[in-house]
């Protein structure tokens, strides 16, 4: 992801809020298969993790989430892994070789017309459409949980889908109270669907985040801009005003 410096967020207290505002995240892999294409992506919602382990200052947290065993990134790592093999313990290597990347994207993005740019259009004319938009991308090392026989599976897919679901019905309004559970489902329908997933622990290396929204603009044209969003009179529109004043600063009222 292009960082221009203008639009780069680095405070990871600020990333880490972003990625669970927006936890559906796109998996991508690179790995190669001569069964699956090299590129694979897939939506997956994840839980992070952030509590720092002691000694560890540089520590940037880990994500947790599961695909589907019948999804064809699934088997190509399942594949990856498997020839990864560690002769002395005939166990599969459970990291993969290759670094991966989560992009997580916000729920804000639209099309900025030049008519927003209310001091530069009419002045020189020098001005070209664009599009506002938020992002956090992540890269990281994978660890897979997809043995079934292995008690460390069973376990990370147990803990694994419980906290997915605390998580997500917390956001569900009226059933704050009392929020459906996995004990909620008979435990023999629960483990019939665990071995048809696969876990999937990141540790994450890096990440950076990118809100592009009218920074590189002056401040008349961040005031146009905000104003051209407001008057869409739509949540989008409310939402990208909100945040080209909070990231632009330019104090424009509602």
């Amino acid at each position: 992801m292009y960082l221009r410096a203008v639009h780069a967020e680095a405070d990871v207290a600020k990333l880490h809020q972003f990625i669970r505002a927006n936890p559906l995240g796109i998996f991508t892999t690179a790995i190669e298969s001569r069964s699956f294409p090299f590129l694979q992506s897939s939506h997956v919602p994840w839980v992070l993790d952030t509590e720092q382990p002691k000694a560890d200052s540089t520590h940037l947290g880990v994500l947790r989430g599961h695909i589907a065993r019948a999804n064809p990134q699934a088997k190509v790592l399942i594949e990856h892994l498997k020839s990864q093999t560690n002769s002395d313990t005939d166990q599969p290597v459970q990291t993969l070789s290759r670094d991966i990347m989560v992009l997580f994207n916000g729920p804000a993005h639209h099309y900025v017309t030049p008519k927003f740019y209310t001091e530069t259009k009419p002045a020189t004319g020098k001005v070209v459409p664009t599009w506002n938009y938020s992002a956090v991308q992540v890269y990281g090392r994978a660890t897979i949980y997809h043995d079934t026989k292995h008690p460390a599976t069973g376990s990370f897919l147990d803990k694994q889908i419980r906290d997915l679901s605390l998580q997500s019905e917390k956001g569900i309004m009226g059933y704050e109270e009392k929020p459906w559970q996995v004990d909620d489902a008979p435990s023999s329908y629960i483990e019939i669907l665990k071995k048809a997933i696969i876990g999937v622990q990141i540790e994450i290396m890096d990440l950076g985040g990118k809100w592009k929204m009218s920074q590189e603009m002056g401040v008349g044209d961040q005031k146009g801009v905000v104003e051209g969003f407001r008057a869409l009179g739509s949540e989008v529109g409310d939402e990208i005003a909100r945040t080209v004043e909070e990231r632009g600063k330019v104090g424009v009222k509602s």
